[in-house]
């Protein structure tokens, strides 16, 4: 298949899901995670009406990104991020899905002071309790939560976890479902807490993650496929 048929594919794969669970499928964000591309990619996909992109590592992103996306365009940091990398993530991001730990919401917090403004995070949640795992675990959450609201250069917008690889997408359902739960007790402790992101579901699993409420998805394979 060609780009524009296989993104195609994704968002009828999106809004048949969205519409089996109540749900406008114009209330999912399909992010393209171009890891595995060059930036020519990028813009091909962009022509073609994506606007968020994913990247795993900020060594690959500077390089991709030297010179800025369409000011419509957001790029997504969802994998694990160090502290020793966030100066350079900083400008380069929208927003960070994987802030998984205290030492690295400081590390933004100081970031987005000196860029003078907030920075858009996700607080990603081993759900699954994989030990190879980026993630805090489900316990910590609440704890690094309120250390991001606190931070007034960081601007929390959600959850995000990355389910297991298994072989059936309904194995990893009950883990879409803990985000969400989760996602709805913290609600709870902080009603104030802007929380309208979950960001689950991969090139694998992204129907069922949508079925269990999940946001924005993060494909890429099934968009960027070789």
């Amino acid at each position: 298949m060609t780009l524009a048929q296989r993104i195609e594919q994704v968002q009828c794969t999106v809004a048949r899901a969205a519409m089996r669970s109540g749900r406008e499928p114009a209330d999912i964000t399909i992010i393209g995670v171009c890891k595995t591309v060059d930036r020519d990619q990028v813009e091909a996909a962009y022509a073609l009406g994506l606007r968020h992109f994913g990247e795993n590592r900020v060594q690959d992103a500077a390089r991709k990104f030297a010179s800025p996306l369409p000011g419509d365009a957001v790029l997504h940091m969802i994998g694990q991020l160090q502290t020793n990398k966030v100066r350079v993530a900083a400008p380069l991001f929208g927003v960070f899905q994987s802030v998984d730990r205290p030492s690295l919401a400081d590390a933004l917090e100081r970031e987005g002071g000196r860029l003078e403004r907030p920075l858009p995070v996700l607080i990603q949640v081993n759900v699954a309790g994989e030990a190879q795992k980026a993630g805090c675990r489900v316990d910590d959450a609440p704890a690094l939560l309120a250390r991001i609201l606190a931070s007034p250069h960081l601007a929390l917008r959600g959850l995000m976890t990355i389910a297991p690889l298994v072989a059936d997408p309904e194995q990893v359902r009950p883990v879409f479902k803990g985000l969400r739960d989760l996602r709805d007790e913290l609600r709870q402790l902080h009603p104030d807490a802007a929380l309208d992101v979950l960001s689950m579901g991969m090139s694998d699993d992204y129907a069922v993650a949508v079925e269990e409420g999940a946001t924005h998805v993060r494909v890429g394979r099934a968009i960027f496929q070789d």
